[in-house]
This record gives structure tokens, C-alpha cells and sequence, in this order.
């Protein structure tokens, strides 16, 4: 029965991971496509963009949220084995669940408040493009989701997704 959740939620992450990774390589392109403009605009043709910078914080708060969750899924974010390393066998498995646990709390947390901070600030529209401000502060609740499923998926399979596959 484990096993097969766990092949589930895998299954799931995986969809949700590449989706995630379309997403981020399309935010990177537009956001590159509206600085150049801008930088064209502003030095070639002496006329500012009123858009372009707006568009790219918008874009640039997704690609690093979203980066950070797929940082959870793949496993590279900076972290210190000096420690684990030392530690007998079951102590280093038991820090690294912890690990996970304190991970899927963080998802949560940025659920819970991204999704307060998202309904509060519901009805305001940015400044230049006059984009729905929710748009922007949704980052927060989904990357939480993400975070907290991919942890779970790390938690209840700590088996590299690699070594399975091999």
C-alpha cells in the first residue's frame, strides 16, 4: 500500500515538476524579451517602457520561488553533511526525516500565510500595468504546495529518485 502512494505522489511530482520547469524556461524568456526592450527603448530610442520593469519583478518573484521548490524536488540546495557524516547510520536517518519534516513545515507555512497575504491584498492591481496585485502574491501559496509535496515525496522514499531509476 506504501508503496504505491509513494509511486503516486511520485508520479504526481513528476507532472508537477515538469510543469513547473515549462514555466519557469517561459517566465525566464519573457523576462529577458521585456529588458531588452526596455534597454532598447530607453538608450536607443531615448523613451522609457513603463511595463517592462514591473513585468520583470512580477516574473523574476515567480522563477525564484518556483526554483526553490524545484530546489526541494531535486535535492540541490546547500546544505552541511559534516555533521550527518559523523553521526551512526540510524541518528543520520533520523536527521535527515527531521530535515524533511521541518521542509513540509515551511510548505505549509508559506501556504498558510501566502494565501492569507493573497486574500487580504485582493481587489489591488500594480502600478504601471494595473495587473491583479494576486497574481503576484499567489507565488507564495503555490510554491508552498509544491515545497510541501516534494518534501513528503523525499520524506516517505529518502531513495534518490536517480538510484531508482537505474
Amino acid at each position: 500500500m506504501r508503496g504505491n502512494a509513494v509511486r503516486a505522489l511520485r508520479a504526481v511530482n513528476d507532472v508537477l515538476a515538469t510543469t513547473t520547469k515549462a514555466a519557469v524556461v517561459v517566465a525566464v524568456a519573457v523576462m529577458l524579451v521585456s529588458l531588452g526592450a526596455q534597454v532598447v527603448m530607453r538608450y536607443v530610442f531615448g523613451q522609457a517602457l513603463s511595463w517592462s520593469e514591473e513585468l520583470a519583478l512580477l516574473l523574476f518573484s515567480w522563477i525564484v520561488l518556483l526554483m526553490t521548490a524545484l530546489g526541494v524536488r531535486e535535492g540541490y540546495h546547500v546544505r552541511m553533511d559534516l555533521v550527518a557524516e559523523h553521526l551512526p547510520r540510524r541518528v543520520a536517518a533520523v536527521l535527515a526525516h527531521a530535515i524533511q519534516v521541518s521542509v513540509i513545515v515551511t510548505g505549509a507555512f508559506l501556504i498558510r500565510h501566502g494565501w492569507r497575504y493573497f486574500i487580504e491584498t485582493r481587489g489591488s492591481v500594480s502600478a504601471a500595468i494595473a495587473y491583479p496585485i494576486e497574481l503576484l502574491h499567489l507565488a507564495a501559496p503555490v510554491t508552498g504546495v509544491l515545497i510541501a509535496s516534494f518534501a513528503l515525496e523525499r520524506l516517505l522514499d529518502p531513495v534518490p529518485r536517480e538510484q531508482v531509476e537505474r
